[in-house]
């Protein structure tokens, strides 16, 4: 038998003696049960959507027997910063998700929701996905509903009230907490007392604060420094989102900003960080101009020369130039006859003037610093990916993580890094009853073989699937196995433990 066959063996027996469809066994796996203890050689038992049993167990009569003699079991992987569910509906098998061994994403990121939650939760109450879901409720969304088109200014103390109520409401409906995405419109106007003052209406509700920070380049120790502020004045619980340091200038400092969240535990704040495995973002390339000076040669040369190289800037989206799409700047440069400066200005130029999005991969993180994070005791794995985006960490980042960081370079051992994917990403957005594999847990749970599980997606091939993934279980049932989606879409809504 090779390392990837899993052998079902299933009894026939008497319609009185058989046990539920979903009952089964799972036998000879090297057990990492998330919590970063070292693993075990046992066996275990799931009885409907619920770990049953942990240990010797001799399988029932009419039991599934899934042996796997080889290969780790884990708890399925939980992806703490996803924007997966773009497109969900049509897609409900999740294939670049559930491939890569995880079972539950977070969403409402970077300060984008659904509004009401009531309406998402609702769809996918009534129409499952094979992929557990939860939320938070973001501000970006929250403020454009509030202020329309007239964003570009701080909020006045009736419009800061107007979204505390919706914000109450998303929370009420089992809302994780407050994100934010302090780098993109309309959230780019926010004052640091706005965004306090609506973090501050979470806390009663156990909620929790997750940030794409106001500035992850120019700015980035100032915008550490509010969202630490905001965890020690609101007193709750906050994340860093995608954790990263983009710009050359700052490169080789990882030290310092997790210096900065370490004194902040220890002054008491909760304070945490995910970060996925690669050394490019995927966003809109205006970011890059926080002040919006897209006609100002000096800011273009200083984003061409600091936070991302022209040919680092690959465009992934451009609408009034599709045959653009998947060249760098450098590139478009080039067939242009331009200097690279007025080229991306033009990009900018042209897209604004089409009313529409210039989306691109970035390079502009230094894999010294990636380790560094990753490494660190609070972090956790997410992917920031999309289903069909351009970017290779919407359907490679957790096999990646087994393959670069635990295989390759010994930086992690299995059992931390499952950990990262597992228990404290569970623990990093509040979600209670998975990330470990325990008697009473939620049976998530993914097989994969820890000697050839890697991602193959890339930048030039960003929708490579990636292998050794064996076989992926949401609540109790297969929705992953032989490299395919089993068509079973077993998610749950997972809301806030408390809400009504």
């Amino acid at each position: 038998m090779t390392r990837n066959l899993i052998l079902l063996m299933l009894s026939v027996l008497p319609a009185a003696q058989q046990v539920a469809a979903a009952d089964f066994v799972v036998r000879n796996a090297s057990v990492v049960d998330g919590t970063g203890a070292p693993a075990r050689r046992v066996d275990v038992r799931v009885a409907g959507n619920r770990i049953a049993a942990i240990g010797e167990l001799a399988p029932k009569q009419g039991e599934q027997v899934v042996d796997a003699r080889g290969l780790v079991l884990a708890p399925g992987f939980i992806d703490t910063h996803s924007h997966h569910n773009r497109g969900l509906e049509a897609h409900l098998d999740a294939l670049p998700v559930v491939s890569q061994g995880v079972t539950t994403i977070v969403i409402g990121q970077d300060g984008f929701s659904e509004l009401p939650l009531t309406k998402l939760f609702h769809q996918y109450d009534t129409t499952p996905a094979a992929i557990n879901l939860a939320s938070y409720s973001g501000h970006n969304t929250l403020r454009e509903k509030v202020m329309g088109a007239d964003f570009k200014h701080a909020a006045t103390a009736a419009q800061i009230e107007a979204m505390r109520r919706l914000l109450v409401a998303d929370m009420k409906a089992g809302a994780l907490g407050l994100s934010t995405g302090l780098e993109y419109d309309p959230g780019l106007y926010s004052e640091r007392a706005e965004v306090l003052a609506l973090a501050r209406a979470v806390a009663p509700y156990g909620g929790r604060y997750i940030s794409h920070m106001r500035s992850e380049d120019r700015k980035v120790w100032d915008a550490l420094d509010e969202l630490l502020t905001i965890g020690r004045e609101a007193k709750i619980p906050v994340q860093v989102s995608h954790a990263k340091l983009a710009m050359t200038d700052w490169w080789g400092q990882a030290g310092r900003f997790l210096g900065m969240l370490d004194k902040a535990r220890a002054d008491g704040i909760d304070a945490t960080l995910d970060v996925y495995p690669y050394d490019s973002w995927h966003s809109e390339l205006i970011v890059l101009w926080p002040e919006r000076d897209f006609e100002n040669r000096a800011t273009a040369e200083f984003v061409l020369g600091h936070l991302a190289p022209a040919d680092g800037l690959r465009l992934s989206e451009f609408d009034p130039e599709p045959s653009l799409v998947g060249k760098t700047v450098a590139d478009v440069a080039r067939l242009r006859n331009t200097d690279e400066p007025s080229t991306v200005m033009a990009l900018i130029r042209e897209s604004e003037a089409a009313n529409t999005r210039a989306q691109v991969v970035s390079r502009s993180m230094d894999e010294r610093d990636i380790a560094k994070l990753v490494a660190w005791p609070y972090a956790n794995i997410c992917s920031d990916g999309t289903l069909d985006g351009m970017h290779p960490r919407g359907i490679g980042t957790f096999p990646r993580v087994l393959r670069v960081y635990v295989r390759e370079k010994k930086l992690l051992t299995l059992e931390q890094a499952v950990q990262k994917m597992t228990s404290l990403a569970a623990s990093h957005v509040g979600l209670r009853g998975r990330g470990e594999i325990r008697v009473g847990a939620a049976a998530d749970l993914v097989l994969f073989d820890p000697q050839t599980v890697s991602d193959r997606a890339t930048y030039t091939s960003p929708h490579e699937q990636s292998v050794g993934i064996a076989r992926v279980w949401v609540n109790g049932t297969t929705v992953f196995a032989d490299g395919k989606a089993s068509g079973a879409h077993p998610g749950q809504v997972l809301r806030r433990q408390g809400a009504r």
